[in-house]
């Protein structure tokens, strides 16, 4: 059997367990905080501007604005929003950012369709899922010659959540979408990086919509040939599917606690471990993390906020100079250009090591007392009522502890979180980040 044909199969018949719905819950409510706290972010702006000017059926919500749209059209700004800060989850997997590009299609035609929660929540779960194995499946070649898993691997899982809601043909939608996908790296730190992830959303959404009405496609436009994985790097990973239905690998998602790149977070908490420290004392700074980051999030002398999430050498100076990764005003043209941050990361020195896991970094402090040494690895078990605590604590920096406790309510109540009591928060709140 194809690989479409068995995602096709696993998405429409799907049945996931109550520990995968959990973090699925989790995923919906940190997508939404960081959506909404991004809806004035200037590419957010900007999207939002060109799906209104164009207008049309209003089917679903906006974030950050009253009026309703297409559900493609909402798919596209909200997913770009969503993204806008950089602060949504991640997968080491296949390094991608799942929920972004699935979440806002699948809650687009859930609203288009009057899906219940439990619907909406499956259909998310079977998309986010589907992209991960996706991006296994296309495999570490197709993201290091520069393609974003986000927006590739991404609008597959997209349309398949779409797929289930709409109850259209699985296969075809894969085979649509298989020439919409896309999506560079060399966007990252530009508005194109967020972008990508609403572009996934909305082809996502579109090819969907399409199958549903019969449009007719190449079925194995992902795995055949001349398909997207072929075309695009891809290595066809034949464990890919491995226990696909049974064994939920979006269990192992990691969610963002500060507010940057997640490939600079193992370094974040290696440095955290050994504060305090006299930065006046520190005369280098040597960062050892798995070489696949070095043309990630390594820009070297960034000078706007976008870059500075990329900055291995800027976010090691915030650290040790006790600036609070987690806030988003951290990361700003201003502090790229501080003196005194700038002097510190002239001190830092990025090395890579291949025998490190993706998910680990090595900090090592020389100060004049001597050097001083961390480590840490995202991948350590967070158990999930810690993570439900971390997640509320974020959503309440970034919106607010009323609004936060009520999209908490909207996420946690009944069998999965309403669409449209969730579209009605999403379109009344715009946070401006301070």
């Amino acid at each position: 059997m194809e690989i479409s044909e068995r995602l096709a199969g696993f998405a429409a018949g799907a049945a996931p367990g109550e520990a995968a719905r959990a973090m699925m819950r989790l995923s919906v409510m940190d997508w939404a905080a960081c959506a909404i706290a991004g809806a004035e972010e200037p590419v957010s702006r900007i999207v939002r501007a060109l799906v209104l000017e164009e207008a049309g059926a209003p089917q679903a919500a906006l974030v950050g604005d009253a009026a309703r749209v297409p559900a493609r059209a909402a798919a596209l700004a909200n997913g770009a929003a969503a993204h806008a800060l950089d602060y949504d989850d991640t997968h080491f997997a296949h390094i991608g950012h799942p929920s972004v590009a699935v979440v806002p299609a699948a809650l687009a035609l859930a609203q288009k369709t009057g899906a219940d929660g439990a619907a909406f929540l499956d259909a998310a779960l079977v998309g986010v899922e589907a992209s991960i194995r996706v991006g296994v499946w296309l495999g570490r070649g197709h993201y290091q010659v520069g393609f974003h898993q986000t927006g590739t691997a991404g609008a597959f899982g997209a349309a398949l959540a779409g797929a289930r809601l709409l109850g259209a043909d699985g296969a075809l939608a894969l085979g649509i979408v298989s020439t919409l996908a896309s999506g560079l790296k060399s966007q990252f730190g530009t508005m194109g990086k967020p972008f990508n992830a609403g572009h996934a959303a909305a082809s996502g959404v579109e090819a969907a919509l399409l199958a549903a009405r019969g449009f007719t496609s190449n079925a194995q436009g992902l795995e055949g040939l001349q398909g997207f994985g072929e075309t695009h790097a891809g290595v066809a990973d034949e464990g890919a599917l491995d226990g696909l239905g049974e064994r939920w690998l979006f269990e192992t998602v990691s969610h963002k606690f500060h507010a940057c790149c997640h490939g600079t977070h193992a370094m974040i908490e290696a440095l955290r471990g050994l504060l305090p420290l006299d930065v006046d004392a520190v005369t280098a700074i040597r960062v050892v993390t798995h070489p696949r980051w070095l043309r990630v999030c390594n820009q070297p002398a960034p000078d706007t906020g976008l870059g500075a999430k990329f900055s291995y050498r800027l976010i090691a100076a915030m650290v040790l100079a006790g600036r609070d990764t987690a806030a988003l005003s951290t990361f700003s043209d201003a502090a790229c250009a501080d003196p005194a941050l700038i002097r510190l990361r002239d001190r830092v020195r990025v090395e890579a090591d291949e025998t490190l896991p993706e998910t680990a970094a090595r900090v090592i402090v020389e100060t004049r007392e001597g050097p001083r040494e961390g480590a840490h690895d995202l991948d350590a078990p967070l158990p999930l009522g810690l993570r439900s605590d971390k997640l509320r604590a974020k959503a309440a920096s970034l919106l607010g502890r009323e609004t936060a406790a009520r999209l908490e309510a909207v996420c946690m109540a009944g069998a999965g979180p309403d669409p449209e009591a969730l579209a009605r928060l999403l379109s009344q709140e715009a946070v401006v980040p301070a």
